[in-house]
Order: C-alpha cells, then structure tokens, then sequence
C-alpha cells in the first residue's frame, strides 16, 4: 500500500468521528450553532497536517501483529487503531491551537490560524480544550470494555502532561520579545525537546498500538521508550538544522527559528563553541526582528562549523540507535522491526 493511499484509508476516517462527537453535543442539547462550531473547529484544526503520529499507531500495529501491509488489516481492528490514531492528531490540535495563541503565530498549515479566524478570537481557548476532550469521549465510547483501557487513559493524560512540561520551560527560557541567550543551553534544550516532542511525536503511538496488540509489559515498553525519546530528540534537532541550513524549497517553509529567539539546538551548540568575541555577536543579534541580524547569525553559525558538528552528532546518535536495536528483545512479542522504521524514517531526511 503506498503512503498516499495509506493516508488517505487514513483520513476517510475522520468525517465519522466528526459525525461521533457531534451526536454527543446533540445529546446534551446543544443548539445547532455551538455543533456547528464544534464541527468547524475539528474540521480546520485536525486532519490538516502531515498526520505521522496517527499513521504511526497503524503501521505499528501492523508490524506488531505480522501484517504485510496495513491494507490487510481486518476493518474493524483498521477502525480501532486508526481511531486511536486520530487522538493523537488531536491532542496535536489541542497543542497547536494553544501555541498559536502563546506564540501569536499568523499562519498554521498554510492558512490562518484558528483564533485569527473570523469571530473567533478568544474562542479557541475553549476550542483547544474541547478538541482535547474529544479523545477522552472516543476512548470511552470505543475502549471501556478493553482491559487496557486504564492503559489508554493514564498514557494520554502522561503524555498531555510531559508536552505541557516541555512548553513551559520553552516558554520561561526563550520568550519571542525578551533575549536572554544565557538562559540557553544544551541540556535545556535536550528537555525541551524530549518533553516537548519525543514523548508525544514518537513514544505515544507506539505505545498505543503496543498495548492494543496485547503488548504490555514494563520491559517492553521500557525498550521502546529507550529508543523512541533518544529519535525523537533527533528528530527535532534535525529540525532545528533544517531551520537554519535547509533551503525553503527543501523544508517548505522559511526559517524563522534566528529571528524568533528560538532554544535551538544549533544557537546552543554555537553559545559552547564560542569565543567571547563570537559570544557577543550572538548576544547583540541573535533573536532580533531583523534580516542583516539574522546574516550575521547564520555566518558565525558557519564559522564554527556547525554543519560538521551535527554531522558528527547524526552519526553517532543513528550508529548509538542501531546498537540499541540491535538488543531488542523480542522473546514477549515486541519487534524491533518497529523501532527500524522509526529510524528510517527519521535518518538524514531533508524536510
């Protein structure tokens, strides 16, 4: 099965759990205007995106339970996992809808974010939490007879809770109008990141699908979670990499990370590097709204050769990886074929 046609099995989905959470709404006696706000909400803000955390609990499933190809998936076991996968995207709804606002970002997926649309404004506050709530309705509407439904319940709300941890120490160590570079370094940005990304992005749908398929030992878990928060860490520094030195064509978007006052991982390898000189420079320019100071960021970030440190660090978290992988044990069911594709995936892409 290709990955169009992966997503889009994927995405035909959607409109039902849509048509689910509205009948709840109804059911409470909801007048047709707040369903219809609901429904327009979950429609602009979930299924936009490129949808990997979803996909991801499917595919893990399918390789979890020997599948060739998620096409040969019986329908209602497909219906299950994708659901699941649907709270994952969102409960990324719910974040980004949130962090649009903190951030008073103008676009998200190549249209207006939510709170800039008309009449909506202040709203989506209460719109982010009702798009979080809705995983917790599905859960119990399609889960509560399963004896890992506890399971399904504590991993969301660990999860929710270790994402919002991340951000607020991303909020407190690099606000967008204040520039303190040395609230910065690399062992802030390693939480962050792992807080803010890895757990959700790369542990939640393999954990997910694990304990659908029946896999649910401490120690399988514990071998997934040793592989999957070290790849999600490197998923986002390659991100941060990509901000700076991948062209727009190559990313589909411009870097703004320099200019934001971003907690990346290239300004913070480049604060360890630095000389004093190089160090001011930094302080002076770094965060500023402003292209000749964003230029001089990008060319001291060259100076240092920040390419070939990442290119080094690549290197050895991939070989550290395979290593890892290459104990897995699969003697209670869990497959490293799992954890290889995960680091395929992830393995110098470009965008």
């Amino acid at each position: 099965m290709s990955k169009e046609s992966n997503r889009a099995k994927f995405v035909a989905e959607f409109p039902e759990l849509v048509k689910e959470l509205k009948s709840v709404l109804t059911g409470y006696g909801m007048p047709a205007e707040a369903v219809k706000w609901y429904e327009d909400s979950l429609n602009y803000n979930t299924p936009g995106g490129k949808l990997n955390r979803g996909l991801s609990v499917v595919d893990t499933y399918a390789i979890l339970k020997g599948y060739a190809s998620v096409d040969d998936l019986p329908v209602e076991v497909y219906k299950k996992v994708a659901l699941l996968g649907w709270c994952i995207e969102l409960l990324q709804a719910y974040f980004l809808v949130a962090d649009d606002m903190m951030d008073q970002s103008i676009t998200r997926r190549g249209q207006p974010c939510w709170y800039r649309v008309k009449e909506v404004g202040d709203i989506a506050i209460n719109d982010a939490f009702m798009l979080e709530g809705a995983i917790y309705v599905l859960l119990k509407k399609h889960f509560r007879q399963e004896p890992y439904y506890v399971d399904l319940i504590e991993l969301f709300h660990d999860v929710t809770f270790q994402t919002e941890l991340g951000q607020l120490l991303d909020l407190i160590t690099a606000p967008e109008d204040k520039v303190d570079l040395s609230k910065f370094s690399l062992e802030k940005h390693s939480f962050i990141v792992t807080f803010k990304t890895a757990y959700y992005s790369f542990y939640l749908p393999v954990a997910l699908a694990m304990y659908v398929a029946g896999i649910s030992d401490p120690k399988d878990l514990q071998q997934a979670h040793d592989v999957l928060i070290p790849l999600g860490e490197y998923f986002q520094i390659q991100d941060d990499y990509l901000d700076c030195f991948g062209t727009a064509e190559q990313i589909g978007k411009i870097g703004t990370d320099i200019q934001d006052n971003k907690c990346s991982w290239v300004v913070n390898k480049a604060l360890q590097l630095a000389s004093p000189e190089q160090r001011k420079l930094l302080d002076e320019n770094y965060g500023k709204k402003d292209a000749e100071c964003e230029a001089r960021c990008k060319k001291l970030f060259h100076d240092l050769d920040i390419q070939k440190h990442y290119q080094a660090y690549e290197e050895k978290v991939a070989q550290d990886l395979r290593a890892k992988i290459a104990q897995t044990d699969e003697s209670r069911g869990f497959r490293a074929q799992v954890l290889t594709a995960f680091l395929n995936k992830v393995y110098k892409r470009s965008k």
